[in-house]
């Protein structure tokens, strides 16, 4: 393992950082300045550099910021830690912005200061790992078994020049796999054209396939070669064939039948030794049904077909083109690349994406240049994606609670236990007062039998009586009103078990940390 390099010009601060690190069996170099530091990265290549960077901000010798910014040109996927007093805590924000792991504050607490060492070490071999696996990945990405199924395809499609149509929705990277069959064929040597037919307007779509001669048109000034001659020998990529005009549909399908076209204009045919692949996100057989698509050129383009899956039909591919996406923005803005929390992936991987992996790609470059620090978090994400997270946690919500109640014909009036000895006392809202205006109600206590405690049939019970008497009253909010007082038990209880933490309180629920600040605030708990 590569040592973690310590730079301060306090011997006593060396010294105890490296008998800590020792005991974890973390090699060490010491240095006194910046000066020694960059003076050894000199000498060394990238692979023999260090693991982690942990360097005073104030030294004789130079600044620890400056040291920072030298270090991250060369090695901009290391982690620095920044150690700084007190006093300078409003260097250790620049520390940040200039691509710091964190900053740790003098006097420091030991236990910590290792403890925050090892998770930069476990950062940087991930991110090492990571960089190896993206430097070898390939024109596509996806682990996702409908993936796999396209791979398979494009694999035994490799030695063929068939004609290929290729459906999926906008945006899911149906030019990708027509760039790479065209790759993995024996056509790989010629051209790869491609052509939008819908993005073209109908007059120059034409003059745009087949070419035109010299004064076919007003305008025309020489003779001009159309895509299907640019494609000679290689493969000529119709993406949105479902939005091709009718009446050039027909000379398509001449050019699919015999092989040779006329350009507008012309008189003499030309032969086309072009492979064509094909792709929409409409519905072919319904257009031929409402006469927009010929249904004998469909048959010529239909010979073999690969549907590429919707992102949210591959959830388990979004962490690795998260990760990918993020290092090309970052070398398109020559930047260092962005880290993405465990809890932002998860945000990411619920998102439904209907734009697809073309959505994904632009939210990467989004949040290269607008999230504050290097590690991206969930706060971090754009509002589309925050939206559905929220609205995914709402219905998630929806579901455990109505998963609890019984159908509406098992309701019934609970009969009130006979018991004299209260074992437990279970707190439920009264349906005889009036609601105030936040929708929480005040409650009574209820005497429970010692069999039967605060159990599960319990508060299911009283829930049902409560939403019973709601409906009866023909309450219009009885949803809203029935989840606002759960959630405020629920929180409260877990807040109680925890004596205020919110952290430790959301972990016991089972929830993000950003969603229990959110409602707390949302239920008047603070």
């Amino acid at each position: 393992m590569k040592p973690i390099w310590i730079v301060d010009d306090d011997q006593s601060i060396r010294f105890v950082l490296e008998k800590a690190l020792l005991r974890e069996n973390l090699p060490t170099r010491s240095f006194t300045h910046p000066k020694e530091v960059l003076e050894a990265l000199e000498d060394i290549d990238e692979h023999d550099g260090p693991q982690v960077l942990v360097s005073d901000i104030r030294m004789p010798g130079g600044s620890g910021l400056d040291l920072l910014a030298d270090v991250k040109k060369r090695m901009p996927l290391l982690p620095v830690i920044i150690m700084t007093a007190f006093s300078d805590l409003d260097s250790a924000v620049s520390a940040f912005q200039g691509g710091a792991f964190e900053y740790l504050p003098k006097p420091f607490d030991l236990p910590k200061a290792v403890e925050l060492i090892r998770r930069a070490v476990e950062e940087s071999q991930r991110e090492e790992v990571l960089e190896e696996r993206l430097a070898a990945a390939p024109e596509m990405l996806g682990q996702a078994p409908a993936m796999q199924d396209v791979f398979r395809a494009i694999g035994r499609l490799s030695q063929s020049n068939v004609t290929v149509l290729i459906t999926g929705e906008s945006g899911s990277g149906k030019e990708l796999v027509a760039r790479a069959l065209h790759k993995h064929s024996p056509r790989a040597n010629g051209p790869f054209v491609a052509i939008n037919t819908a993005a073209i307007p109908k007059d120059l779509l034409e003059s745009e396939l087949f070419g035109h001669e010299r004064g076919a048109f007003t305008g025309a000034q020489t003779m001009r070669r159309g895509r299907f001659e640019q494609a000679e020998g290689g493969t000529l990529f119709l993406d949105e064939i479902g939005d091709m005009p009718f009446d050039l549909q027909t000379r398509l399908l001449r050019v699919l039948s015999d092989g040779h076209f006329y350009r507008v204009g012309g008189h003499s045919a030309v032969k086309a030794n072009v492979r064509v692949i094909a792709a929409t996100h409409q519905n072919l057989e319904q257009r031929v049904k409402e006469g927009g698509f010929r249904e004998d050129l469909f048959h010529r383009l239909n010979v073999i077909r690969l549907r590429l899956p919707a992102l949210r039909e591959r959830r388990e591919d979004v962490p690795v083109l998260t990760r990918y996406f993020l290092q090309q923005s970052a070398k398109q803005l020559d930047v260092e690349p962005k880290r993405i929390s465990d809890g932002a992936l998860r945000a990411l991987s619920s998102f439904d994406f209907p734009g697809n992996v073309r959505q994904l790609e632009n939210i990467c470059h989004w949040l290269t240049v607008m999230a504050p620090a290097q590690m991206i978090e969930v706060k971090d994400m754009p509002p589309e994606v925050l939206a559905g997270v929220q609205e995914a946690e709402a219905e998630a919500g929806r579901r455990v609670a109505l998963a609890s109640m019984p159908a509406p014909a098992a309701w019934t009036e609970p009969v009130a236990p006979a018991a004299t000895t209260v074992s437990a006392v279970y707190a439920m809202p009264t349906s005889s007062a009036p609601l105030p205006e936040d929708g929480v109600a005040p409650a009574v206590a209820v005497a429970l039998p010692p069999a039967m405690g605060a159990s599960s049939a319990d508060w299911e019970q009283g829930l049902q009586a409560e939403a019973h008497a709601l409906l009866a009253d023909g309450r219009p909010d009885v949803w809203d009103v029935l989840t606002r007082r759960f959630e405020t038990r629920l929180i409260q209880t877990a807040l109680a078990s925890t004596r205020g933490r919110r952290i430790e309180a959301a972990q016991k629920l089972g929830i993000g940390r950003n969603t229990i600040t959110r409602k707390i605030q949302e239920l008047h708990l603070e």
